[in-house]
């Protein structure tokens, strides 16, 4: 397709370019960004700053977690003891901790979005018993209600800056009889995840993070953290999870201990326990239990899946190319779902697209494992996927979970409150992935399907609200919330990648990652980041997307031919500075397609003109927005009378 960009001269870029020359720089054009009191608030303090990157000032809390749990299929008891030790990096003492109990969201009492399948509720997390620096005290909640996920814990003594507390727990709960993000995927194949208390993040802008998880909808915000974990089971089941296994000879029969270690710089897709070999009894150690452990260091979060009757598979890949760097690739699948046995091949193909194209930043950690659930959910270093009859789309879902590792796990990002920096960004690379893997036709298709379509479709009001509008606060409007995070905000960052070309994209992301990791950037850190990274006032841009009631609406108002050229006026409508391909057809039969950047917008985001330099009669036009589907295409046509 001809896309002859040197002829196409837009008023717009042309009055820019006077406005360059007259005034020197682009910040004759800047926006304010709005900013809530709060965050208002944080910038004053020196919390954060306008160039994006972290402050002096800025802080984040740490805890180490030492966990033992005890689980016993079919029973769905389990069974804990913990110590967490945390430390005040807070300028000001803490007179009370804010604890949370995510599993609290399967109590019946509990908020929801919508409704559950009564086989997804449970009682309460049972504390046993609670400890400060080893003493016992009475475990005392704030708020006396069932179902809460989250709990004022006053402290006997006030924890002043500098210093760390020793917080002990024992405790057990029923895992959900229905599995989802957690709980029984059969009888004896468990998802135990969110199942450890743990202390809220209290970040430098909304303070305690104290926001309900709502079971089936909202997701987390946790502090970066280390963990030990020992998980105890019977023999014969086998155990995943974040982080490494430590003891792998201590678990394992040689045979298979040797396979698996084999697999840690193997090409090839080993089998490190066929379903014959695990219902033979010659997988694991041969005691009553076995004790699994595992060690994470500087993640949010950890989770584990059991069987007796998974099949484990296993390989590696490169991750790193400067360094020779490998990262572990697993999966553990029942054998009715036949996908899964090609998810080590899966799992390395997301790995490489990840580490080398976009993001474009080697896998941070040492392993990543796919377990055959039903929720297809992140975490660090696994995810819960379902069974997918056709192949492609079991690998793009793996992808997908597996592309969550940067965002919100690399970036500490609140999935309550701003999920459109987590699920916008992994659907923005899911596109580019699939691209990769398995060509435009296909990508544009089910981009459109899944991503756009319900959107422009919506009817209701809410299909209008700004992206940045913090999840938390629409509860209840499933649909809205979830455009919002995952099509419009994938959008917006394809459009930005436009309008910035290739290496200035990478140039803003990356810089932008490499401030954050392991940190807790707000929007606000990341639009400014961007704007420092790339030298470009980026305001007007990301008040148009992220900060308006816009959408997608472009119509052709007017077309004027003279001198041996026309000129086309454009209206925008909803707002939103999308990218469009002009499809010219003239009089002789040929066509050109002249493709408009987001930039086309920057000075006026209501109207456009676009010159084509052409002595040619022009026959139609017709504006076309592949994936940035127009709300209403019936005004994108022009035909000569």
């Amino acid at each position: 397709m001809h896309l002859p960009n040197l002829r196409i001269r837009t008023i717009q870029r042309n009055f820019a370019l006077l406005m360059l020359i007259v005034f020197g720089c682009s910040s004759v054009f800047s926006q304010e960004l709005y900013m809530p009191r709060n965050v208002k608030a944080a910038y004053a303090a020196g919390l954060r700053s306008k160039d994006g990157k972290p402050t002096a000032k800025y802080f984040q809390n740490k805890s180490t977690h030492n966990i033992k749990i005890s689980v016993n299929p079919p029973s769905r008891r389990i069974t804990g003891s913990q110590q967490i030790v945390y430390k005040n990096n807070t300028p000001f003492p803490l007179d009370r901790l804010i604890l949370r109990l995510e599993m609290n969201a399967h109590a019946p009492e509990a908020p929801r979005e919508k409704p559950v399948d009564t086989d997804q509720l449970t009682s309460d997390v049972v504390i046993d018993e609670y400890s400060e620096n080893g003493k016992v005290r009475p475990y005392d909640p704030l708020l006396k209600l069932k179902g809460m996920t989250y709990n004022a814990q006053i402290l006997e003594k006030p924890l002043a800056p500098g210093e760390s507390i020793t917080l002990g727990f024992k405790w057990h709960y029923e895992l959900a009889a229905k599995s989802d993000r957690d709980g029984a995927i059969d009888q004896t194949t468990f998802y135990i995840a969110y199942f450890y208390p743990r202390v809220a993040v209290l970040d430098n802008v909304n303070m305690w993070d104290a926001d309900p998880h709502l079971l089936g909808g909202h997701e987390f915000y946790n502090e970066f953290n280390d963990y030990n974990v020992e998980v105890t089971v019977p023999k014969n089941f086998i155990v995943w999870g974040t982080g490494n296994l430590t003891n792998i000879d201590e678990v394992l029969q040689p045979k298979h201990s040797e396979r698996l270690k084999r697999s840690f710089t193997s090409d090839e897709v080993i089998n490190v326990a066929s379903l014959a070999e695990v219902k033979a009894g010659t997988v694991t150690a041969q005691t009553p239990t076995v004790t699994w452990k595992w060690r994470s260091e500087n993640v949010p979060d950890v989770v584990y899946g059991l069987s007796d009757h998974y099949i484990w598979d296993a390989g590696s890949v490169v991750v790193d190319k400067k360094t020779g760097r490998r990262a572990s690739t697993q999966a553990a699948y029942d054998e009715p779902s036949k996908n899964f046995a090609n998810m080590v091949t899966y799992i390395k193909s997301a790995l490489d697209y990840a580490s080398n194209d976009w993001p474009g930043v080697p896998y941070p950690y040492p392993k990543m494992t796919i377990v055959r659930g039903n929720a297809d959910m992140e975490a660090p270093m696994m995810a819960n996927d379902s069974s997918q009859a056709d192949a492609n789309t079991q690998h793009f879902i793996a992808a997908h979970e597996i592309l969550h590792t940067y965002f919100p796990f690399y970036m500490g990002i609140n999935e309550r409150r701003y999920s459109f920096m987590e699920e916008g960004w992994t659907t923005a690379f899911e596109y580019g992935f699939n691209q990769k893997r398995f060509g435009q036709p296909f990508t544009d298709d089910l981009f459109k399907k899944y991503r756009v379509i319900n959107w422009v479709a919506n009817p209701d009001a809410s299909a209008d609200m700004p992206i940045m509008t913090p999840e938390n606060a629409v509860s209840g409007l499933v649909q809205a919330y979830g455009d919002n995070k995952y099509g419009k905000a994938a959008l917006g960052y394809l459009a930005l990648k436009e309008l910035l070309g290739d290496t200035d994209f990478r140039k803003g992301l990356h810089g932008f990652m490499n401030d954050w990791n392991g940190k807790h950037p707000i929007p606000w850190d990341m639009f400014y980041s961007f704007n420092t990274h790339t030298g470009r006032d980026l305001n007007w841009f990301w008040n148009a997307w992220f900060f308006s009631n816009g959408y997608i609406d472009h119509s052709i108002t007017g077309v004027k031919s003279e001198q041996g050229s026309t000129t086309v006026t454009l209206k925008n409508l909803g707002g939103y500075p999308a990218p469009f391909d002009m499809v010219v057809t003239f009089t002789d039969g040929s066509t050109e397609t002249y493709r408009q950047g987001p930039d086309i917008w920057r000075l006026n985001m209501r109207e456009a003109s676009v010159r084509v330099n052409q002595p040619k009669a022009i026959k139609s036009i017709v504006l076309d927005g592949g994936i940035f589907m127009d709300a209403n295409p019936s005004d994108n046509t022009f035909k000569a009378n």
